[in-house]
């Protein structure tokens, strides 16, 4: 007879095996070759129920965007599951749990006394997994075939014995093979500790009440994230979110969410979003809609509202993702995936936004969003070849009701960790010029978004090549919210501060020679509330601590110091009296309110109503078609509508394969 276990002892349950997954990760993190996993930790690891929904991770290190990972769909390719056995893969549209290639996903099954009693699993993200770019991703990139050796699900280790032909192929396809040899030994280390740990818990419990444990565990999760939206109020809210280009030198890509709050469930329709774009930034979700990169917002809106919650596979399940099929976030092969990343990035801070219109007064600005990902791929003096990570770069979390965001990081990039100079500098023949903050970047607001990260450096070997993954915000800052300023944009240099000095913005593979100088400059986070609310003596310290100069203070928080650095009380109060008015909820900065100045919400539906009903491989290119001949005209009086209905019509005269304006109204735009 099944028994109920008790909520005390359900708590000490999910404890154990929240350490069994920690002990995963820390075998994970210390016996990995690759900077990116032990110093970045780039990786997961997870406890998996036999129908492969993860119910315990990490959850001080590692990728917290894997919460929610369900690995089910790759359980069930295979019905001959043994003691002993490890599957791979890293191919992204085989089952749909890798969502690019360079990241490895592999799972062991563990059996007591004959019985499945659940999967340990893991990732890591490999710095190359071989193909057209070193590192294996670009904006450049069209095909998933360009994007590196992919790997379906299939069968690694069986009676303990490894499959060399498996690991011949890999070893010739990269560009790095003992690095990723070793990283996969890393993974199999990992997976072997978790048997073990998940043995010791069944010592403890038993089988049956660690198996039943497990679901109570997912339940359990469930039932708080019912309750958060409860106290949401039922309603449907709107919000679009961009990156700046959809190809290389292209236009903004967007993500548009309608969110649907109805009583303790919730919908994210994605209906709106773009289509799938010819470069690598779709999202390949397999139209799963509680996808972990679709659900990883909501995950950190929860956590946000409740940071003692637990979070695993059963957090998501009462929300549910409309992904339109042939969009950039359910795109069709052979679609490049590579820089999925970087949309990811785009639909968590839509996701902030729509519950930021519910939640006003809970939920924070925009963080930075944008964070690049620098590798570095030369030789050392003797000839041998590197390939390495040297950290990301990116911009501080915005402000949020009560605090100021966190400098340099934070939010959803606080999961990637900086790698210290002295391991970037010892492993790849770099100088580290500069490694800081930058002042002045941090989006203005009674609460100050977090200012940017940089970093500059000096290449000291010929035929270097930099790749930046996820460039963005060069254009379209971290919004600000309730009277909050937008945070300032990233940037991207080759060579400042001379006559070669070149503005890269969002290039993502830059050549390099000995003596070139790299440096990065990361987006910062948006402000909330009111500069001029901002406590006076909380703006002198921000002077004092060089986050803010004194001309910043001035002329954004309306604060005069001297330069003794105190405060000139009399020309403060001058200037503070001269403000008024009721801003908008959101300030986007200049850079999208000129964007959507000519592109208004009514050209933008209008225009991807439109392209919902073409075949897919036009879709992309008629927006591009629509987009230039939209630049530089002059904003509409009206929505705009009427002017991609004409665009179009013209479009559909000049290409016979298209359909025609009245075909698409009787069929889709009813």
């Amino acid at each position: 007879m099944t028994k109920t276990i008790d909520n005390f002892r359900l708590q000490v349950l999910a404890n154990h095996c929240t350490a069994a997954a920690e002990a995963m990760g820390y075998t994970l993190m210390r016996t990995a070759y690759s900077t990116f996993v032990k110093e970045t930790e780039d990786f997961s690891a997870q406890l998996l129920t036999p129908s492969g929904k993860t119910f315990a991770s990490p959850k001080t290190f590692g990728a917290t965007w894997y919460t929610g990972l369900d690995y089910g769909r790759v359980i069930a390719m295979f019905d001959d599951y043994r003691e002993g056995d490890i599957y791979l893969t890293n191919d992204p549209y085989s089952g749909h749990v890798a969502t690019h290639t360079p990241d490895m996903h592999v799972w062991k099954p563990v059996f007591r006394d004959g019985t499945l009693v659940c999967f340990v699993g893991s990732h890591i993200h490999n710095t190359d997994m071989g193909g057209a770019v070193p590192a294996s991703l670009s904006r450049t990139l069209t095909e998933v075939h360009q994007e590196g050796l992919r790997i379906p699900p299939m069968l690694l280790m069986r009676d303990g014995v490894i499959d060399e032909k498996l690991l011949r192929i890999m070893q010739v396809n990269v560009r790095m093979p003992d690095q990723n040899h070793g990283d996969l030994n890393a993974q199999i280390a990992a997976l072997n500790v978790g048997e073990r740990k998940v043995h010791e818990i069944i010592d403890r419990f038993g089988v049956e009440e660690f198996m039943q444990g497990a679901e109570a565990i997912l339940d359990y999760a469930e039932q708080q994230t019912r309750a958060l939206i409860r106290d949401i109020p039922d309603g449907e809210y709107e919000f679009s979110e961009y990156a700046d280009e959809d190809s290389v030198g292209g236009y903004p890509c967007r993500i548009h969410i309608t969110l649907r709050i109805r009583g303790d469930e919730l919908e994210l329709d994605f209906t709106g979003s773009d289509p799938q774009v010819a470069s690598s930034l779709n999202v390949p979700t397999g139209g799963d809609g509680h996808h972990s990169v679709i659900t990883v917002g909501l995950v950190y809106v929860m956590h946000t509202l409740a940071p003692r919650n637990v979070l695993n596979a059963g957090s998501v399940r009462p929300m549910h993702a409309v992904l339109p099929e042939g969009s950039v976030v359910n795109p069709q092969a052979p679609a490049a995936v590579g820089m999925r990343s970087l949309m990811a990035a785009v639909i968590q801070a839509c996701t902030f936004g729509v519950f930021s219109q519910a939640l006003p007064d809970r939920l924070p600005a925009c963080p930075a969003g944008g964070s690049t990902l620098l590798n570095v791929k030369t030789a050392t003096r003797e000839g041998r070849q590197v390939l390495s990570s040297i950290g990301p770069c990116g911009g501080g979390a915005g402000g949020g009701p009560a605090f100021d965001g966190v400098e340099g990081c934070g939010a959803n990039n606080a999961f990637l960790k900086n790698t210290p100079v002295e391991i970037n500098e010892a492993e790849v023949p770099i100088e580290i010029i500069r490694y800081g903050l930058v002042p002045d970047t941090g989006g203005a607001g009674r609460f100050r978004g977090g200012n940017a990260a940089t970093m500059e450096f000096k290449l000291l070997a010929p035929n270097g090549v930099v790749t930046a993954r996820n460039r963005n915000r060069s254009e379209l800052a971290a919004w600000g919210v309730v009277g909050g300023k937008a945070g300032a944009n990233s940037r991207f240099i080759k060579n400042p501060d001379t006559e070669q000095s070149e503005e890269l913005r969002n290039t993502d593979l830059v050549n390099c020679a000995p003596g070139d100088i790299i440096r990065l400059q990361g987006p910062a986070g948006g402000g909330y509330g009111h500069p001029y609310e901002r406590p006076i003596e909380d703006v002198l310290e921000d002077v004092r601590c060089g986050f803010v100069s004194r001309q910043r203070a001035r002329e954004a928080y309306g604060v005069v110091v001297r330069d003794d650095l105190t405060i000139d009380e009399a020309a403060t109060g001058d200037l503070r009296r001269g403000e008024s008015g009721n801003p908008d909820h959101f300030d986007y900065g200049p850079g999208r309110a000129h964007f959507e100045s000519i592109w208004t919400k009514g050209r933008y539906d209008a225009m991807t109503r439109i392209m919902a009903a073409l075949p897919i491989s036009w879709r992309h290119f008629i927006k591009h078609q629509m987009f230039a001949a939209l630049a530089g005209t002059t904003p509409p009086e009206d929505d705009g509508a009427a002017d991609i209905n004409r665009l179009y019509e013209q479009l559909s005269q000049r290409y016979a394969d298209l359909p025609s304006l009245s075909e698409i109204r009787g069929s889709c735009l009813q």
